[in-house]
């Protein structure tokens, strides 16, 4: 299982596709939400809106629920 590399909580699959739509489509390392959010000066809230926009939009990155 992966972990976030500032924190070492383990990430979920959404985590990694938000950490690689955010910093680098390639990462091979991940961070979790709330270190993410503390990254880009945001909440983890607004990455969760912005998470569930990718998803509406289609993101091939983000498991989407069929």
């Amino acid at each position: 299982m992966e972990q976030c590399i500032l924190c070492h909580s383990p990430v979920t699959s959404d985590e990694i596709a938000m950490t690689r739509k955010l910093i680098n489509r390639g990462a091979s390392q991940f961070l979790c939400l709330p270190c993410l959010a503390r990254r880009f000066d945001a909440t983890v809230a607004e990455l969760l809106e912005r998470m569930q926009a990718f998803k509406d939009m289609g993101c091939t990155l983000f498991e989407c629920n069929r």
